[in-house]
């Protein structure tokens, strides 16, 4: 009898692992779509805040109300949401999610008043609550661990371009058809994903793709008591740092996201639907600078948190220079050129923060960790942004309003650089403990 030995693996085992791996790229792509209809539905409304505030003669605080109270819902929801999907199961809560918050969307087509609208705008975020973390949940499951960066950076870039597409979309169709139709055009995209999302997607075919270095989903198996689960998402001071200062900087996302084309409406004089573009052009590019800064964040940090630490603090000092220099000039293309330089910043504290709190945190709890940066970033930063900022208008004016802006800057700047310290400490601690230990293991073995 002939023996022989191969590297080739066999054929029908060769094509499971393509099959997989292509079923795989199919779910990632709903995923980013889904998360796409999400902020398109979550920021269309911005576009046309010029003609509700004359339609339905609004303050500016109630506009900033009326676009706060869904990252606000997101935030207070997302981690008991996030828990409950684990348990119940995360395929069929996010078909619930994205039939919820298309819904609440088509309600907000058919508001007639601001207290309808704020309803409709309250349900759209009882949907989207937990997307995000859930989301993410699934495709890592069914990716190799060393894609794993990669793939949670194309998913979660999906927020920004979705905002362009709500924003510059809606604008356009809402000049051409009204604004009612750029929210049913929201809520109809939503409706279709969901089928194809319900047609694909499935426990049992997620099962089949799921990879041999990764670990299964076991629904409802993890039972922390609570105090463990609090110690585990807040292990340590630099974390709960980390947790503020990413929310802080948020805030000055949120607010210029929310305010940027009502901004170039009233003191530049465009249209609602050039004001929506050149907004959409700046969150397009707050986009790209997310994932540069990620980029170049690993490259020059490697495995080192406090490298990232020093690279939070320089991004955050670049954004507030940049701000500070861009609403000081006068309106003109240098101002545009000089808000783009600065939102390249905007969101760089994804790509430093979030390694920072995952390589402090245990990976058992990763959902429920960043479902609590989840709500940091949504009651601090995309809630309290808009509506602190709407409430400022009324008072000194939008312009004055913006202008001040850059000076919040300072407060994640102040931020990272105690998280740092405190890094620098809890690191100094936790090797001064474990050179003890080995002593001790040294003279318990001498004593042998």
């Amino acid at each position: 009898m002939n023996l022989s030995t191969t590297n080739e693996m066999p054929a029908s085992t060769a094509a499971t692992r393509d099959s997989s791996r292509t079923y795989a790229w199919v779910v990632f792509a709903l995923m980013f779509c889904l998360l796409l209809s999400d902020y398109m539905s979550r920021q269309a409304l911005n576009a046309f805040f010029p003609i509700l505030k004359v339609q339905w003669q609004m303050s500016d605080t109630h506009l900033g109300s009326i676009s706060s109270v869904v990252p606000l819902t997101v935030g207070i929801l997302t981690l008991p949401f996030s828990i409950f999907a684990d348990r119940w199961g995360r395929v069929k809560s996010i078909a619930l999610m994205v039939a919820l918050w298309s819904v609440a969307t088509l309600g907000c087509a058919i508001a007639s008043n601001y207290e309808e609208m704020l309803v409709a705008r309250f349900f759209v975020g009882v949907g989207e609550a937990a997307y995000g973390s859930v989301g993410i949940a699934i495709i890592v499951n069914i990716f190799p661990k060393h894609m794993r960066s990669g793939i949670a950076g194309g998913f979660t870039s999906a927020a920004a371009f979705g905002s362009v597409l709500g924003v510059s979309l809606s604008g356009i169709v809402a000049t051409h058809f009204g604004w009612r139709w750029s929210m049913g055009v929201m809520a109809i995209f939503g409706f279709v994903l969901l089928i194809v999302y319900c047609c694909v997607v499935t426990e049992k075919r997620l099962e089949r793709a799921h990879l041999e270095d990764v670990a299964p989903v076991t629904y409802g198996s993890a039972k922390l008591t609570l105090r463990a689960l609090i110690a585990g998402i807040f292990p340590s001071r630099s974390v709960f740092c980390a947790y503020l200062g990413c929310a802080l900087q948020v805030f000055i996302q949120g607010t210029l996201f929310v305010w940027l084309p009502s901004y170039l409406n009233r003191y530049w004089g465009m249209s609602v639907s050039q004001a929506a573009l050149t907004a959409a052009g700046l969150v397009l590019v707050s986009g790209v600078g997310q994932l540069m800064c990620g980029v170049i964040t690993d490259r020059i940090s490697g495995g080192s948190s406090l490298k990232r630490w020093n690279m939070a603090i320089a991004y955050c000092l670049a954004l507030g220079a940049l701000l500070t220099i861009a609403f000081q000039v006068p309106q003109g293309t240098l101002q545009l050129v000089l808000l783009a330089f600065a939102v390249f910043f905007l969101a760089s504290s994804f790509g430093t923060c979030s390694p920072i709190i995952a390589n402090a945190t245990s990976s058992a709890i990763h959902g429920s960790v960043f479902a609590t940066l989840t709500l940091f970033n949504n009651i601090l930063g995309l809630a309290a942004g808009p509506f602190l900022t709407g409430a400022a208008a009324d008072a000194v004016g939008l312009k004055v309003a913006l202008h001040c802006l850059p000076l919040l800057a300072v407060l994640p700047f102040i931020m990272f650089i105690v998280g740092r310290r405190f890094s620098l400490a809890e690191t100094s601690r936790s090797r001064l403990e474990q050179a003890m230990l080995s002593r001790n293991g040294k003279s318990q073995a001498s004593d042998v």
